[in-house]
């Protein structure tokens, strides 16, 4: 979980189950009233809501009745063909593809689309693709053959001027660049390498094919 993602619901519970021993503790109307802004702030809880914990019972009561399943196997199938089809994007990355790709893999006799199911890939959300693609455990091991076979040096990471780009840049001009191996199974011996340049804002690629990966034909390929 990265530090800017919102707290869950466990989260906040034990956060609160803290700041109630503090808030009944503190003897002044005032002293509670910046407690509750606290707590406020840090949950982003309604006053209200934090009021009603506060006083009541801070822990999870449990379904009296278990919710079934959204979505069957004719979505998780369609899914996985989908994210294999795509190479194992992440699922936010998947949730926004599913649909156009849903549409071109019929169009290829690759996928049967009921109207149902279109329906189901227009609304899954994002938590429940990370939850099938977990499952099924295909994306793990996709990036762990992809890992397998990065050629790329730790002292080389260290000289090379390089970072991660937030996805939500906005300027064009900031490159994300990929060596994709054309090499099967093993990376040993000379062999074909696509080189692209995919800018992250507005999504234009540039490929071209080079043979080996000397630093003359790196320049020449950028």
């Amino acid at each position: 979980m990265a530090e800017t993602d919102p707290m869950s619901v466990a989260e906040r519970r034990k956060y609160l189950h803290r700041m109630r021993i503090r808030y009944w503790q503190a003897k002044r109307k005032k002293e509670r009233s910046h407690l509750l802004d606290e707590m406020q702030a840090v949950t982003g809880m309604h006053r209200k809501s934090l009021l009603r914990l506060i006083h009541g019972e801070l822990g999870r009561k449990p379904r009296r009745k278990q919710r079934g399943k959204t979505y069957g196997v004719e979505v998780e199938e369609a899914v996985r063909r989908i994210a294999f089809s795509l190479d194992y994007p992440c699922a936010e990355r998947l949730k926004p593809n599913l649909e156009w790709m849903a549409n071109h893999l019929e169009v290829h006799g690759e996928l049967r689309l009921s109207g149902e199911l279109r329906e189901q890939l227009k609304t899954i959300s994002v938590s429940s693709l990370r939850r099938r693609l977990r499952a099924r455990g295909d994306a793990p091991q996709r990036i762990a053959h992809r890992k397998g076979l990065s050629r790329t040096t730790f002292a080389e990471k260290q000289t090379i001027p390089m970072r991660r780009i937030d996805w939500e840049e906005r300027q064009p001009g900031h490159f994300e660049v990929d060596l994709v191996h054309h090499c099967g199974v093993s990376t040993d011996g000379q062999y074909a390498h696509t080189l692209q340049l995919l800018d992250v804002a507005t999504g234009w690629s540039e490929c071209v094919a080079v043979l080996g990966r000397s630093y003359l034909v790196m320049q020449d390929g950028f």
